[in-house]
């Protein structure tokens, strides 16, 4: 597996990659990294695809700008990834945050998006009014962590108080099926990457920013994407269920749906095999791309 640094947008953002042909850009959500495809490259690569996980700008070995986090900025970076791999366009593969971006960007850079993959991620229409006020108005707990994110230092300090207790949280929690699978060498590269003081604020600026996406896409949303699509729902997913997929066939016509069963929120690493195999069935059915 190879690894290098991709210059896109005024940083640098980190990737690994394995094989030649069509480009798979694999899209991490929080609190992960390139890390979290680790199971799918290889039978991606040996399928025929050239598999690239990045730590997403801000993430693990990426650069930290200290700037504005937004949909925008984040879709403008990695429209950059491609082009700088020397390809023209790309399936994006994004899981959680990953898909929160994949999304925007076939609308933002249609030129750069052969096909999506959200995994546990759906296409969701924005809220008719600000993302933090209709979560409080929804008041469901599901979601509180995102209001809470929105508070300047006390998230940083909870993670950097006891990194490994945090993510434990967050892997081994309630919205995890098989927490078996996060074993303590899997923990330990988590713990390394968002160890360091100050590694966690740019991932939390991601959620500081939905306000400021809502603005910034009340156009762009509106734009239905036309290529081929894949949706992977994880059937005991509480936070992103597959409920949510319903009636993404009139923002997404050209889709397919598919329920991971067995599985919680962190599908490609709880259920990898079956992961891979939806998204190779997917792939092998596309037109290739370059």
């Amino acid at each position: 597996m190879r690894s290098g640094y991709a210059v896109t947008n005024g940083i640098r953002v980190f990737y690994v990659e394995e094989g030649d042909g069509p480009l798979v850009l694999l899209c991490h959500g929080f609190p992960e990294l390139a890390y979290s495809w680790r199971n799918q490259m290889t039978p991606l690569a040996d399928a025929g695809f050239r598999a690239v996980a990045i730590d997403l700008p801000g993430y693990g070995r990426s650069d930290k700008p200290d700037v504005t986090y937004d949909v925008v900025w984040l879709c403008a970076c990695l429209a950059g990834v491609i082009e700088a791999l020397g390809a023209e366009r790309a399936v994006v593969a994004g899981h959680d945050w990953g898909g929160l971006l994949a999304w925007p960007l076939a609308r933002l850079h249609p030129e750069r998006v052969a096909g999506v993959i959200g995994v546990n991620t759906p296409d969701l229409p924005l809220p008719p009014i600000p993302t933090t006020e209709y979560l409080r108005r929804r008041g469901s707990s599901k979601h509180a962590y995102i209001l809470e994110f929105q508070k300047r230092d006390e998230p940083e300090a909870f993670f950097e108080a006891d990194t490994r207790a945090a993510l434990e949280l967050f892997f081994k929690g309630p919205v995890t099926t098989h927490p078996e699978v996060f074993t303590d060498e899997v923990m330990q590269v988590y713990v390394d990457a968002f160890s360091p003081v100050g590694a966690m604020t740019p991932p939390l600026e991601y959620y500081r920013n939905v306000d400021r996406n809502w603005e910034l896409m009340a156009y762009p949303d509106s734009i239905r994407i036309e290529v081929e699509c894949l949706m992977i729902g994880a059937a005991n997913d509480p936070v992103l269920h597959p409920g949510l997929t319903e009636g993404m066939e009139e923002r997404v016509p050209h889709l397919t749906k598919v329920v991971v069963d067995d599985c919680g929120h962190w599908t490609q690493q709880e259920q990898p095999e079956a992961t891979t195999e939806h998204m190779l069935a997917y792939l092998k059915r596309l037109e290739p791309w370059s």
